[in-house]
């Protein structure tokens, strides 16, 4: 279920990967900023946030990538890789749900499979295991999710480019949840499998 990474890990702060995951962190706060600008009286500022959006999603793309050619995957990189995915989705449903750009109950089948994550990283824990390294599937349900977010964005206006981004961006926010919500089970069944494995060894 996991990505099996055969490269050595190392402790290396300052990477290249690593500063792009740091990039797309100081990004949450901007981003969130821009996108309720117009809920506090300001102008709009959405396609600031669309270009701090699509920046979030070619670093995710890149940081990967950039560790597994260079040999520079970190301890610190597994940490802000999903760190900075769960921020940018949260940032984004907080924003878009303040606006009214997306219903309250998607919102809140995607905090509650993040929930139900941050749960199962207590018992893997709890069991001195480290939280496992981000799958396949949690990166295809990232990817969908964060091309729906801005299309759903775009869709908060008026003529034919705003209806098409509405159409994709739900196509987009169907698969992603689901994916979402897929690989979470997964997850659930590989943390049970662990701590059923514990039991019979204890």
């Amino acid at each position: 279920m996991e990505v099996q990474e055969t490269r050595v890990q190392t402790d290396r702060v300052l990477t290249i990967p690593n500063i792009l995951s740091m990039a797309r962190l100081v990004g949450v706060p901007v981003f969130l900023w821009l996108i309720l600008r117009p809920e506090f009286g300001q102008s709009k500022a959405d396609g600031w946030a669309l270009l701090v959006l699509a920046f979030s999603g070619v670093s995710d793309y890149l940081d990967g990538k950039l560790a597994r050619r260079w040999n520079q995957i970190s301890n610190l990189g597994r940490l802000l890789d999903p760190a900075a995915d769960r921020l940018y989705i949260l940032s984004t449903l907080v924003g878009l749900t303040w606006r009214d750009i997306l219903p309250l109950w998607l919102t809140s089948v995607l905090v509650a499979r993040e929930l139900m994550l941050l749960v199962m990283v207590g018992i893997l824990r709890r069991h001195g295991y480290p939280p496992p390294q981000v799958n396949f599937l949690g990166k295809a349900a990232t990817f969908n999710l964060m091309y729906a977010f801005p299309l759903l964005l775009l869709s908060d206006g008026s003529g034919w480019l705003s209806s098409l981004a509405e159409v994709f961006g739900w196509a987009f926010a169907g698969w992603g949840t689901s994916l979402y919500w897929w690989a979470g089970i997964l997850y659930v069944i590989q943390v049970r499998r662990l701590v059923s494995a514990d039991a019979v060894t204890g």
